[in-house]
């Protein structure tokens, strides 16, 4: 089955870099759009940036310029570098995989729908 498992959140301080990573298995990675998500505390999902197995991005609003989605499909790895991180980059952030009877969420300039996700990462960002 789908598995996805995060790695590399913390705690920074405003103006930090993080990267983070997802290990994916249980299908053919290089076949689906990816995606990273977040949840801060009371607040609904937020589509973060998404990559299409042909590496076309998408990003939201809050996170263009800062932060950098990719993929290396050797690996089945998806990645997200987080640059100059502000205190409201503070959530869970999730990895996701596209599915026919998942979500449709706004990424920017196109929407996508994810069905499967990993259980998160801790994101901490201290002013």
């Amino acid at each position: 089955q789908v598995q996805l498992v995060e790695s590399g959140g913390g705690s920074v301080q405003a103006g930090g870099s993080l990267r983070l990573s997802c290990a994916a298995s249980g299908y053919k990675f290089s076949n689906n759009n990816m995606a990273w998500f977040r949840q801060a505390p009371g607040m609904e999902r937020e589509g973060v940036a998404a990559i299409t197995p042909w590496n076309t991005t998408y990003y939201g609003d809050s996170v263009k310029g800062r932060f950098t989605i990719s993929r290396d499909n050797e690996k089945n790895a998806l990645y997200l570098q987080m640059n100059n991180l502000q205190p409201d980059d503070t959530a869970i952030y999730s990895c996701a995989r596209e599915g026919p009877e998942g979500t449709v969420f706004w990424f920017g300039r196109t929407t996508l729908r994810f069905q499967y996700w990993g259980q998160g990462t801790q994101v901490t960002v201290s002013s």
